[in-house]
């Protein structure tokens, strides 16, 4: 997976939009980040996961994710490692993190 597909996948969430801090793009649902990459050539993104949901996905899949060093990684940013990522499974947790982040409201206006 490419950091372009990173981006594409979290864009095709509703009301998901392209921002930046601390020199890298994130993505934000309702103002609150709920997936970022890193900078350029770095090789990786984050999605904000719950701490179970960070678990599963660990335990899932080691080699595409990873949790963060430090209290971001224990509150649930969790790290994709893009060279390894398959494209399925990266949608599944950034859906997670976009239903934790999104609005209550939104999220049930798109509970297809």
């Amino acid at each position: 997976m490419t950091a372009g597909d990173f981006r594409k996948l979290a864009l095709g969430f509703p009301h998901a939009v392209e921002s930046a801090h601390m020199d890298h793009p994130d993505f934000r649902v309702g103002g609150k980040i709920f997936a970022s990459l890193a900078p350029t050539g770095s090789g990786w993104g984050m999605v904000k996961l719950t701490p179970d949901q960070q678990a599963a996905f660990v335990r899932a899949e080691p080699n595409m994710f990873e949790p963060f060093n430090g209290a971001w990684g224990r509150q649930g940013c969790t790290k994709v490692h893009l060279k390894a990522a398959r494209k399925a499974v990266v949608r599944q947790a950034l859906a997670a993190a976009w239903c934790s982040t999104a609005p209550k409201k939104l999220v049930e206006q798109h509970e297809e």
